[in-house]
């Protein structure tokens, strides 16, 4: 399947899902994306200041059990401690993109941030594998993660 043709079926399937679905997947992909046993790369170290680190480290442990308002304090405190000045350690930038779709799926319901968390874990497991852009389901991981969507929003 071509990268475009599984954006398109990913975008059908959030369009088609039901409420419980979308939430379910939602938490799901957003726990997978975030989880704390992830490593970071020595070198996003010094990406965010001290505080910044605290916040998201509460942000991660706590992504599945506190409010969207208090995930969005957490956010705000991370983009007030970023220290780099361009390209951010792309594992870091997963987490923090995910994080801010969640908390902005959890104050809107706007299906679309479920859409940019699916392709945010589309693209974890392509920065571990590294899929054809012309095939991208050969590779049994990313076969595998598309599934897990499939599953998950039509249950």
């Amino acid at each position: 399947m071509r990268y475009d043709k599984l954006e398109a079926d990913i975008r059908h399937l959030i369009a088609g899902a039901s409420e419980d679905n979308l939430r379910i997947f939602g938490a799901e992909t957003v726990a997978r994306l975030v989880r704390d046993e992830l490593p970071l790369n020595f070198a996003a170290e010094d990406e965010l200041d001290e505080d910044a680190w605290a916040a998201l480290a509460i942000a991660r442990e706590n992504v599945l059990t506190t409010s969207a308002t208090e995930l969005r304090t957490q956010l705000a405190r991370i983009d007030e401690g970023i220290l780099t000045d361009g390209d951010m350690d792309p594992e870091l930038l997963t987490i923090v993109s995910a994080l801010e779709h969640w908390t902005t799926y959890l104050e809107t319901d706007q299906r679309g941030e479920l859409y940019e968390l699916a392709i945010r874990s589309i693209e974890q497991v392509d920065f571990q594998v590294s899929a054809d852009l012309n095939d991208f389901l050969a590779k049994p991981q990313m076969a595998a993660e598309y599934e897990r969507i499939k599953r998950l929003l039509t249950a």
